[in-house]
């Protein structure tokens, strides 16, 4: 849960964050600055989310080892074996510092997002720290990229076709026949994209099948629309550790063995509860002081 926090306090850290946004521009949601209004949003609460969170979880789930005395040493000894920082060390770092700032300011100097992405790995090619044969080695980002092509294109079809429209605007007459508020529709509706993840293994996956869908009917209950499309997307990170299979992370973490199968769904309900609590309570009164709202 932890990863789901600091996955949701930055837009860059994590590749379903930047396919909400683009999803959220099809349908008219345009928010100004993202990088920058994605951090200012999220930060109150993912900050609070992240430092509860793993106390939480120290006080129910214990570690079976509490005190490890030689571990400065031991990271003293590996640091000096690893040695000096290497040349390529030192370019990477910088190209990332370049790429951060180009996402953080991009909007601003009229650099997109991609551009930013397709200037910092230029950079590491004609440097030599990486190789095309590095590129090509990296299956897991090719895959992400052919989903998003796909996705992508599917979501807006729907849209362009008016499935979304009809389909949200039933779901906003059914609302309306109880009488909603925007608010509870807005509970009603997050808690239900929230649930609905138990169906799913990729959180990619779930914003390509949903979040256009689910954003349409915020829009249709009368929710604002930069706080709709921005509650969505932090949900998607939220819902990430509720199984070990929610998401390519909570895989690796079940992988290791170290959690058994029914702790991974009990913890991860238990953490998902508190961290629905402080995202609801803490990032309401926050988008409030905001504007959002």
């Amino acid at each position: 849960m932890s990863a789901g926090n600091s996955s949701a306090l930055f837009l860059t850290a994590a590749a379903q964050n930047l396919l909400c946004l683009k999803l959220a521009e099809e349908l008219g949601v345009k928010i100004a600055s993202p990088w920058v209004s994605w951090f200012k949003a999220a930060s109150l609460p993912a900050i609070i989310a992240l430092l509860v969170t793993p106390y939480l979880l120290y006080k129910i789930f214990p570690p079976e080892t509490k005190d490890t005395p030689d571990a400065p040493a031991l990271a003293a000894k590996k640091l000096e074996q690893m040695g000096p920082v290497t040349r390529n060390e030192w370019v990477m770092v910088g190209t990332m510092l370049l790429a951060v700032s180009l996402w953080v300011f991009g909007e601003a100097l009229g650099i997109a997002s991609v551009v930013a992405a397709m200037l910092g790995l230029s950079i590491l090619l004609l440097l030599g720290v990486l190789d095309w044969d590095d590129c090509l080695s990296e299956k897991s980002a090719w895959d992400t990229l052919a989903w998003f092509a796909v996705l992508v294109g599917m979501a807006s079809q729907l849209t362009n076709l008016g499935i979304v429209t009809w389909m949200s605007g039933c779901v906003a007459k059914f609302l309306q026949s109880f009488s909603l508020s925007w608010p509870a529709a807005f509970g009603v509706l997050q808690a239900s994209y929230f649930f609905i993840h138990y169906l799913f293994a990729s959180q990619t996956g779930h914003v390509g099948a949903l979040y256009s869908a689910f954003l349409a009917m915020h829009l249709a209950a009368g929710v604002p629309g930069v706080l709709a499309a921005l509650a969505l997307a932090y949900n998607t990170n939220l819902f990430g550790a509720i199984t070990h299979y929610s998401s390519g992370q909570a895989a690796v973490y079940y992988g290791a063995g170290y959690v058994d199968l029914p702790d991974v769904f009990k913890l991860g309900f238990l953490t998902a509860m508190l961290n629905a609590l402080i995202w609801g309570v803490v990032g309401a009164f926050w988008w409030k002081f905001l504007g959002l709202y």
